[in-house]
């Protein structure tokens, strides 16, 4: 994947795209985030994890974002927040697992409340990438937050009345800005439809693996997919936190 990165870098840079070439050297830093994850953090990454990891991060910056599968497949960004959704369940229940598994804190949770735990870590992440869409919208007129072409539009604006009663136009074939006809067989929505959709389907994510996760705690060590799925301590720092106090195998505290 790197030298697929450094080629597609190239090639940006040899054709003037600079802001591309941003996006190539972006993808390379973030290659590097699962492994500053095991070796700083010492958390043990499963490999089915770290590999979905990095070719998430593939998809959505060279593939996504340069080569445009997002326009090309329209379906693509549906798939990648669906994945989203999915990762960050795992994540969000591997934090809570570890807590929960380690001695240095009183806690014992219940599969159900881990669950809900996921869940809500997961969908809080999503609601956060969609704040971010928004503002680089809004900042740098990006168009991260796609539009939509729709043919009926509901507004309480539309009332002549003003007593707040929605009006419905049906039908909408053109829609014209500045007296300049914008050529879409329909109104163009500026971003709502596809937030929806992002949020919704990260739910569908979210909700697979808090599943997952909820029988993989109920019976615990024979969910072999939650296992794929969620990182856990390094052997060495789960030793390190395992280890109770006046173990004789403690080095000796100094005078």
């Amino acid at each position: 994947l790197r030298i697929l990165v450094i080629l597609v870098m190239v090639a940006q840079f040899l054709t003037g795209n600079f802001e591309n070439v941003f996006l190539c050297i972006l993808t390379l830093i973030l290659f590097l985030v699962p492994t500053f994850i095991e070796r700083k953090i010492h958390i043990d990454l499963p490999d089915t994890l770290e590999v979905i990891i990095l070719l998430f991060i593939f998809a959505a910056e060279i593939l996504g974002e340069i080569q445009a599968y997002y326009i090309t497949f329209p379906y693509w960004d549906t798939m990648l927040h669906t994945l989203n959704g999915f990762l960050c369940a795992a994540i969000g229940f591997s934090l809570v697992d570890l807590f929960n598994r380690n001695e240095r804190f009183s806690l014992s949770l219940s599969p159900a409340f881990m669950a809900i735990v996921a869940f809500c870590f997961s969908m809080t992440i999503g609601v956060l990438w969609e704040f971010f869409e928004f503002g680089m919208d809004r900042v740098f007129h990006l168009d991260m937050q796609k539009d939509t072409v729709v043919q009926s539009i509901t507004s309480v604006m539309l009332d002549p009345t003003n007593s707040n009663t929605p009006i419905t136009i049906d039908g909408i074939h053109s829609v014209a800005v500045n007296g300049t006809d914008l050529g879409f067989d329909g109104y163009l929505d500026i971003g709502l439809y596809d937030t929806m959709e992002d949020l919704f389907v990260n739910f569908i994510g979210a909700v697979t693996f808090s599943v997952i996760g909820y029988f993989y705690i109920k019976h615990r060590g024979k969910g072999k997919l939650a296992q794929a799925f969620i990182p856990t301590l390094s052997e060495d720092e789960d030793k390190e936190t395992s280890l109770p106090e006046g173990d004789p195998g403690a080095p000796p505290e100094s005078e």
